[in-house]
């Protein structure tokens, strides 16, 4: 016991040697630390968007023929508008809270940005989740309902040969069911991963600017 209180007297010895940081020190801090995640959360996002149209224009021809001869290619056209306009409106959101965050001069208002960035970013990330479930779901529900057209294309296509129609359905559904859930769960690793460090150094950011709150 003699040692530990020996230590004790010697740590607040030493505490009182080091530098203590104001309020106009430890806030210009915070403001650039969250400034610069917000502004990586901005990088991410683009870049994950330039990613997945490259993805796109390395699709083989004979899945786009597939698509189209099945009636999707049209609908799918569609659905991907509809996805980058979505996108892209988050990609605002993200700049938009940059912005805001980069003048900001009060603690208040900066732990309320940091509060909507944190907010915002969920949203896209249960957003694209949501869209990746509900495509792959709808897809399969459209190959059900076709199954005499798909069974047709994919015999033409020598996939499954002379197998019985309803070892071909069978067949195609477990594979597209195991491919999907390794997307999802792709999805899911690469969001709550990545994000997921962002967004909780963000929140130590708002717990350290809730100290200092006057």
């Amino acid at each position: 016991m003699d040692q530990l209180e020996a230590l004790k007297k010697d740590w607040q010895t030493r505490e009182q040697e080091f530098p203590k940081l104001s309020f106009s020190d430890i806030y210009p801090m915070l403001l650039k630390k969250s400034s610069s995640i917000v502004k990586w959360i901005v990088i991410i996002s683009l870049c994950e968007i330039l990613f997945w149209t490259l993805l796109s224009l390395l699709i083989p021809e004979s899945s786009n023929e597939f698509y189209e001869e099945l009636g999707l290619k049209s609908i799918l056209k569609w659905v991907n508008i509809m996805n980058y306009a979505v996108v892209a409106f988050f990609i605002y959101l993200f700049y938009r809270n940059y912005q805001k965050i980069q003048v900001t001069n009060s603690v208040k208002i900066l732990m309320e940005n940091i509060l909507q960035t944190r907010k915002t970013v969920h949203y896209f990330v249960y957003y694209n989740i949501g869209m990746a479930a509900a495509l792959l779901l709808g897809t399969n529900i459209y190959y059900y309902t076709h199954q005499d057209k798909l069974i047709d294309l994919l015999r033409n296509q020598d996939i499954y040969g002379a197998i019985p129609a309803e070892t071909v359905v069978n067949k195609f559904f477990i594979y597209n069911l195991v491919a999907g859930v390794m997307i999802l769960g792709f999805l899911m690793l690469f969001y709550f991963l990545l994000y997921g460090i962002l967004l909780r150094r963000l929140k130590r950011n708002y717990k350290e600017l809730k100290k200092i709150e006057v």
